[in-house]
């Protein structure tokens, strides 16, 4: 399974093994990652899923849909380049040593 790195607000790392498949934000929320907050389950509805994906991996990901792109904005922090809604990030084989970091929430 691959492994996926996790830096919380707190600067607390977290390393989570997540079966392919599923969403980072499942992956995350199933490993007890309680800063992902995912209101709305990933129905993609909320933003509270909100990461900073690396951006090697940023590079590797499908681009992110219009919808996707409209609930970043509402965000409670100030999206980045590589942001992403984690409930949108399938994990692969092919993100094993992906990282992800979930912001402060302003």
């Amino acid at each position: 399974m691959p492994k996926l790195h996790f830096t919380l607000p707190s600067g607390d790392k977290k390393t989570v093994e997540a079966p392919s498949g599923i969403s980072v934000m499942q992956a995350a929320r199933d490993a007890g990652i309680e800063d992902i907050l995912a209101d709305c389950g990933g129905a993609m509805a909320c933003a509270t899923c909100h990461v900073f994906v690396d951006p090697e991996t940023f590079r590797t990901l499908d681009a992110h849909s219009d919808a996707e792109d409209d609930m970043l904005d509402f965000a409670a922090t100030e999206r980045s380049e590589t942001s992403r809604l984690s409930c949108q990030i399938t994990v692969t084989p092919e993100m094993d040593g992906a990282h992800f970091t979930v912001p402060v929430e302003i």
